[in-house]
C-alpha cells in the first residue's frame, strides 16, 4: 500500500504525516455530504467537466503564468491553517504560561499590595529576564526549523502557459491542471480530466485498506467522499497508473484541511518525549510536597504569611526544571542544524531522539548498499546469446512508458549507440506497472502497421503471462523443459549479482487501446542483465554502525541469490534468509519469534514490509527504516525513525521522519552521533537539576523548619536559581565524550530517580555541614547566613555542571568554550555579589574573608565527593545495565541455525 492502512493509522498514528486525519473517519459516514462549492455553488464532482472548466476560468491546457500568480494571491498558498505557533508574539507569551510563572506573577502582585513593593519589583523583574532567555532561545530554535523544512518542500508537475512544469504544491491554486503518476502524494481537490490504471491509497480519508481505482466522469451531489470516483483529494497518494487533473479545492478548502481542523493532530509521543513527560509529574509530585510542607511548617511557627508563601513558591522554582522546554528546544535545533551540515534534514525534531536511541536498520540495498547507479550490462536471448532485438524492445518500452520512472529503465535508456533504431515506431497504449503484476507493457506500432505489445518485468511474473517461447528457430511452445532452462539461467545469473529481468512480446492487428486482458498467449523473449555494484566503502559503514550498537537487516524484492551475493559481498550475513514466500506462511506470534534471527528478507511482497518492521517493535528494538519507494510507505510510517533521500517518490518523502541529502549509510551513521549528542546533552540538564538543585531545595525546606529564620529570602532562592542556569544554555553545544556514542540511548525514569536521590543526598550532606559551619563556626547572623548559603550554593550548582556532565574524571573531559566560561563568570558573580552596592537590595550582607574561604572550601570538598559518587554511581549503572543486557540475550537464545543445505532443501 502507498500509505498506512487506515485502522493502523488510527491505532498508532504515526507522528509527523500529513495524513494522520485519519482519526477523523468516524465523521465521515456513507452518504454524507460535503458541498463545498466552487465559485457557482454546486459539488464540483457531480459538475459535467466543461462546464467546471468554464466555472473556474480555465482551459484543459491549464492556467497563464499570469493568472495562476493572481490566483496564489488571492486564494493563498496551497497548504492547510497553519496554527502561528511560531510567531515571535505567541512564544514570547507562551513563555508566561508556566503555572509556577503565573504562581509568582500572583505573588508578586500580593506582595505589592501588602506594601512589599521591593520584593514584587525583584520577583517580577527575575521573572521577566527568565522569560526573556527562554524566548530568546526557544524562537530561535522554531526559526532554524522552519528554515530546515524550506529544503525539502515538495513539488507538483502542472500545465501552465500548455507546457509542463515543476512548481512548489503550495503554488497550485484552484484552476490547475496537474499530472500525477505513481508515487505523489495529491496536492489538491480535484476532479479527473483522464486517467490510465489511475489507483488512489485513500485510507487517510476514508480507512479503505486497498487503493480505490479513479476515472474521469461524474458523481450524484450526494455522494459520499469514498462515493466520488471521478474525484481526488489532498494528502492522499498514487499508487499506480498516470491522470490528469483539474484543481478545484486548495488549502483550507480541502477536505483534508475541513477535517484537521476539526480535530486537533495527535502525534504519539516518542519514547524521549514519554520519558520527559514523567519526569516533570516526578518533579510536580516532589515540588508539590515541598511547597504544602514547608508553607504549613512556617505558618505554624508564626511566620509571616506572605514570606512563607513566597518562601514556600521560590523552593517550587528552585527545584523545577523551569528551562528544560527550552534547553530541549535548543538542544534539537542544534542538532537539526548540525545533522543539516552532514547531509541529514529532520522533518520533526522529536525523531532526532529516537534516532540516537535507535538499535536496529531495516533498509533496502539499492543506492544504500550498492551504487545505486545501475548498469544495463547484458540483453541476451532465450539461449543466452546477445540480441539486438531484446535491447530494442526493451528501449522501446523504456522510453515510450510514461508512469513511475525508475533506475532500471533509465539504464535502458542510457544505452549509447542505439537511439536511431527506435525511428519508425509510434507508441499505441501502455499498461502502467504495479506491484501486483511486477511488470510494465508497452504496445507500438510498427512499420508494416502492426502493433507489438512489449512487456518487461520479473522473470517469474512475465513467465506467468506467456505460453510460448522465441527462440532461434522461431516460436515454441513454453513446456516444462524450456521453463526450467529459463529458471536455470535466472539462478545462475542471479548468484553472480545481476538483478534479471524478463522480456516478453506479442504482435496484435492495428487498435487503438489496450488492457491487462490483453497481457495473454505472450512468447518470452529473453533477459535484462543489470549490474548494481556494492557502495565503495560501504562494509567499512556497516561495522561503524555495528560499532555504535545498531543491527543491519535487508528487506528487499530482489530474489534471494542476488541479495545473498550482496550480503557476501558487504559483510552481513547471507545465510540467515527469509523469504516472503515463507514469510506469508507464518503467524504474527511466530514472525515475531523468527526476525531476531533473519538478516536478509528476500522476494518480499510491498505489504510485508510493515509487518517485518512490526514484529522487530515488538522485541524491544527502535526501529529505523530507510526506503525511498511506494511501497515503502507503510513501513516508513510503522517504524519508530523513518528515514528517507530527497529524490524519493512523494509519499516516502512525506513518511518520512528525517530525509537524506544523500543515498549514503555514511551519512546516516554521522546523523546517529549527531542524535545521540542531542540525547546526551538534554540528559546532562536534566542531571544537573536533580543533583544540586533538588539537593539544595531539600536542604532549604528541612532548614526552614528548625532555624528561627528562613534560610534563604524568596528573592535570594529566584536569583540564585536564574544564576545558575544562564550555564545551562551553553549545555545544547557542550561536547559529548565519544564513549556516550558508543551505544543506543534510551530515556529511563527509574535512573533518573536514582540518580536524583544519590547526588541530592550528597549535596544535602554538604548543605548541613555549610549550615553547621556558618551557625557554630562564623557564629553567622540571618543575613550573613542567607548570604553566605547563597554563594555556596550558587558554587555546588555550578560545579556539579562539570561533575555530571561526563562520565569521565571531569578534569578528563574538556566542556564547550562557552560552558566553561560561563560557569567561571558566574561562579565570579557568586563570590562578588555580597559585595556590590545593590547587594543589599537582596537582603546580601559582605562576608568576612575566612567565612568566604570556608565556603569555597567546602564547595572544593562537595566538588570531590561528587566526582567519587559520580564514579560509584556509573560503576553499579553499568553492572545493572549488563546484567539486564545478558537476561535478553538469554530470553533470545535460539536453536542451532540449519545449514545452507537444509535452508536450500526447506525452500
Amino acid at each position: 500500500m502507498g500509505v498506512r492502512r487506515g485502522h493502523a493509522l488510527a491505532d498508532r498514528g504515526k507522528r509527523h504525516q500529513p495524513l494522520h486525519v485519519v482519526l477523523m473517519i468516524s465523521r465521515i459516514v456513507p452518504g454524507e455530504v460535503d458541498q463545498r462549492p466552487v465559485p457557482d455553488g454546486g459539488a464540483y464532482w457531480s459538475i459535467e467537466t466543461n462546464d467546471l472548466l468554464r466555472r473556474l476560468k480555465t482551459s484543459a491546457l491549464g492556467l497563464a503564468t499570469s493568472e495562476a500568480a493572481s490566483r496564489l494571491a488571492k486564494f493563498g498558498q496551497n497548504t492547510p491553517a497553519s496554527r502561528s505557533g511560531t510567531s515571535a508574539l505567541t512564544v514570547f507569551v507562551r513563555q508566561f504560561r508556566s503555572p509556577l510563572v503565573l504562581i509568582l506573577i500572583f505573588a508578586a502582585t500580593v506582595s505589592a499590595f501588602v506594601g512589599e513593593g521591593q520584593e514584587a519589583v525583584i520577583i517580577g523583574a527575575i521573572v521577566l529576564a527568565s522569560c526573556i532567555l527562554s524566548f530568546t532561545q526557544e524562537y530561535g530554535a522554531s526559526r532554524a526549523t522552519e528554515a530546515l523544512k524550506q529544503r525539502i518542500s515538495r513539488k507538483a508537475v502542472v500545465l501552465r502557459d500548455g507546457i509542463e512544469c515543476s512548481v512548489a504544491a503550495e503554488d497550485i491554486v484552484p484552476g490547475d491542471v496537474i499530472r500525477l503518476s505513481a508515487g505523489n502524494l495529491i496536492p489538491a481537490d480535484g476532479i479527473i480530466l483522464d486517467a490510465r490504471d489511475f489507483n488512489v491509497s485513500e485510507a487517510v480519508l476514508t480507512g479503505e485498506t486497498f487503493p480505490v481505482v479513479k476515472a474521469p466522469g461524474r458523481a450524484l451531489p450526494e455522494a459520499s467522499l469514498a462515493q466520488r470516483t471521478n474525484a481526488v483529494f489532498t494528502g492522499t497518494s498514487v499508487r499506480s497508473g498516470t491522470a490528469t487533473v483539474l484543481a478545484v479545492a486548495t488549502g483550507t478548502s480541502t477536505e483534508f484541511a475541513s477535517i484537521a481542523a476539526a480535530l486537533e493532530r495527535q502525534i504519539p509521543e516518542t519514547g524521549f518525549a514519554q520519558g520527559i513527560r514523567l519526569f516533570g509529574y516526578l518533579m510536580t509530585e516532589i515540588m508539590l510536597a515541598i511547597v504544602i510542607l514547608v508553607f504549613f511548617a512556617n505558618l505554624m511557627l508564626h511566620r509571616p504569611l506572605i514570606e512563607s508563601l513566597l518562601f514556600s513558591l521560590a523552593l517550587a522554582v528552585g527545584l523545577t526544571p523551569e528551562l528544560l522546554p527550552a534547553i530541549i528546544s535548543v538542544t534539537l535545533a542544534r542538532g537539526a542544524r548540525a545533522m543539516a551540515a552532514n547531509g541529514v534534514i529532520v522533518r520533526r525534531l522529536d525523531a532526532i531522539e529516537n534516532l540516537g536511541s535507535m538499535d536496529l536498520l531495516c533498509t533496502d540495498k539499492t543506492g544504500t548498499l550498492t551504487e545505486g547507479i545501475i548498469h544495463l550490462d547484458g540483453w541476451l536471448d532465450v539461449d543466452g546469446n546477445p540480441s539486438t532485438d531484446i535491447l530494442l524492445w526493451a528501449r522501446l518500452n523504456a522510453t515510450m512508458q510514461t508512469g513511475l520512472k525508475n533506475p532500471l529503465d533509465e539504464a535502458i535508456a542510457g544505452v549509447p549507440g542505439q537511439g536511431a533504431s527506435l525511428a519508425g515506431f509510434t507508441k499505441v497504449d501502455e499498461i502502467p506497472y504495479d506491484f501486483i503484476r511486477k511488470r510494465l507493457s508497452v504496445v507500438v506500432r510498427t512499420k508494416d502497421a502492426d502493433d507489438l505489445l512489449i512487456t518487461k518485468g520479473a522473470v517469474q511474473n512475465v513467465l506467468e503471462i506467456c505460453s510460448f517461447v522465441r527462440t532461434a528457430k522461431g516460436l515454441e511452445p513454453l513446456d516444462e523443459t524450456h521453463r526450467a532452462a529459463i529458471d536455470e539461467k535466472f539462478r545462475r545469473w542471479s548468484a553472480d549479482g545481476y538483478r534479471v529481468l524478463g522480456v516478453a512480446i506479442r504482435r496484435f492487428e492495428s487498435r487503438n487501446a489496450f488492457g491487462r486482458k490483453d497481457e495473454i498467449d505472450l512468447a518470452f523473449a529473453g533477459f535484462l542483465l543489470f549490474l548494481d555494484p556494492p557502495k565503495e566503502g560501504v562494509r567499512e559503514t556497516l561495522a561503524a554502525l555495528a560499532h555504535r550498537g545498531i543491527a543491519v537487516k535487508v528487506i528487499s524484492g530482489d530474489n534471494r541469490y542476488v541479495a545473498a551475493h550482496l550480503a557476501d559481498a558487504v559483510g552481513l550475513r547471507a545465510d540467515r534468509i527469509m523469504t516472503g514466500e515463507n514469510l506469508s506462511k507464518l503467524t504474527k506470534s511466530a514472525l515475531f519469534a523468527s526476525v531476531q534471527h533473519t538478516d536478509l528478507f528476500v522476494e518480499i511482497d510491498p505489504n510485508q514490509k510493515e509487518r517485518i518492521v512490526q514484529a522487530f517493535r515488538s522485541r524491544g528494538h527502535v526501529v529505523g527504516y530507510l526506503g525511498d519507494g511506494i511501497n515503502d510507505a507503510p513501513a516508513l510510517h510503522e517504524a519508530d525513525i523513518g528515514i528517507s533521500v530527497d529524490t524519493a517518490v512523494d509519499v516516502a518523502r512525506e513518511a518520512a521522519d528525517i530525509i537524506l541529502l544523500k543515498q549514503d549509510l555514511g551519512v546516516l551513521v554521522r546523523g546517529v552521533d549527531d542524535g545521540r549528542k542531542t540525547f546526551a546533552n538534554t540528559m546532562k540538564y536534566i542531571s544537573i537539576t536533580t543533583s544540586a538543585n533538588f539537593g539544595n531545595m531539600i536542604s532549604m525546606a528541612v532548614a526552614s523548619l528548625f532555624l528561627p529564620f528562613l534560610p534563604l529570602l524568596a528573592a535570594q532562592i529566584l536569583l540564585n536559581n536564574f544564576l545558575s542556569d544562564i550555564p545551562s544554555l551553553a549545555i545544547a553545544g557542550d561536547n559529548v565524550d565519544a564513549d556516550q556514542l558508543r551505544r543506543p540511548r534510551r530515556w529511563d525514569i527509574g535512573f533518573v530517580r536514582r540518580f536524583m536521590i544519590g547526588f541530592g543526598l550528597v549535596s544535602s550532606l554538604f548543605d548541613f555541614a555549610t549550615f553547621a559551619f556558618l551557625l557554630l563556626v562564623a557564629h553567622a547572623t540571618a543575613a550573613a547566613f542567607q548570604t553566605g548559603w547563597f554563594v555556596e550554593s550558587l558554587l555546588t550548582e555550578l560545579a556539579i555542571v562539570l561533575i555530571v556532565r561526563t562520565h569521565k574524571a571531569f578534569w578528563a573531559s574538556r566542556p564547550s568554550l562557552l560552558l566553561a566560561w560561563l560557569t567561571l563568570a558566574v561562579a565570579a558573580v557568586a563570590i562578588i555579589i555580597p559585595y556590590v552596592p545593590a547587594a543589599a537590595r537582596f537582603g546580601f550582607v559582605p562576608l568576612p574573608l575566612h567565612v568566604l574561604v570556608g565556603l569555597v572550601a567546602i564547595t572544593t570538598l562537595y566538588l570531590l565527593a561528587s566526582e567519587v559518587t559520580k564514579r560509584w554511581f556509573f560503576d553499579h549503572e553499568s553492572r545493572h545495565s549488563y546484567r539486564s543486557r545478558a537476561g535478553r540475550a538469554t530470553a533470545n537464545r535460539t536453536v542451532p541455525r540449519p545449514t545452507h543445505a537444509q535452508r536450500i532443501a526447506h525452500e
